[in-house]
């Protein structure tokens, strides 16, 4: 059985989804690290922080309260006392999320936090450098990927599920904008680690790629 399973891909491959429901199938802890991302990228925002200022973001990020606690193997991200829930998934924290993931303070702040939970436990992370960096001696590294009009599509029904209305082009245009960052930065760029397994969900229903991963997770190897 595998212990630490890193699952990295662009976004909308389906890795929030997917890691979920693997996790809680193998009764491991789920870590979403995107989310993580995601509560800094708001905190900013929210405090109107100049993030391309060195300055302004360093003391930003040592004033940012951000806890994640436990509840049945899933996490939950509380940003200065409140909970984050569709803070994370706001258009505008879309937009921005990955140039502040490429600042290396915002990625020191989280690196150190992240590894440590992962090896913790027994654990199903994701993101877009877990195998590569976060967890690199990770037993098992999944890449999920997907074409980029279904990544859209998908976005664009989970936003339109929850009422907020956007044109599916511009989800497609973020989705391409997100790609040409996460996997051009400097700083652990989005990338298939050499021992990864490549999973393309394009045409695979969410169950189908968990059985999958399932398998396997599950699967001893030959003495």
């Amino acid at each position: 059985m595998k212990e630490h399973i890193a699952i990295d891909g662009p976004a909308g491959a389906g890795k929030s989804t997917v890691a979920r429901k693997l996790a809680e199938r193998l009764g491991y802890l789920y870590i979403d690290t995107g989310a993580m991302y995601r509560a800094v990228t708001y905190a900013l925002l929210r405090d109107q922080v100049s993030y391309t200022e060195p300055g302004s973001l360093d003391q930003a990020l040592k004033k940012i309260n951000l806890q994640l606690t436990l509840s049945e193997r899933l996490p939950m991200l509380f940003l200065d006392g409140q909970r984050l829930t569709w803070e994370l998934r706001d258009p505008l924290v879309d937009q921005h999320v990955s140039p502040v993931a490429q600042l290396p303070p915002v990625r020191l702040y989280l690196r150190k936090r992240q590894r440590d939970l992962a090896l913790s436990q027994r654990s199903v992370t994701e993101g877009r450098d877990i195998g590569t960096v976060i967890i690199s001696e990770a037993d098992l590294k999944i890449f999920l990927t997907a074409r980029p009009d279904i990544r859209a599509h998908r976005r664009w029904l989970e936003l339109k599920e929850k009422g907020r209305t956007m044109e599916y082009t511009d989800v497609l245009m973020n989705i391409l904008e997100r790609d040409s960052i996460d996997s051009s930065r400097t700083d652990a760029p989005l990338k298939q680690a050499p021992d990864a397994i490549v999973v393309d969900t394009s045409d695979l229903g969410m169950e189908e790629v968990v059985e999958s991963l399932y398998q396997m997770a599950s699967r001893v190897p030959l003495a």
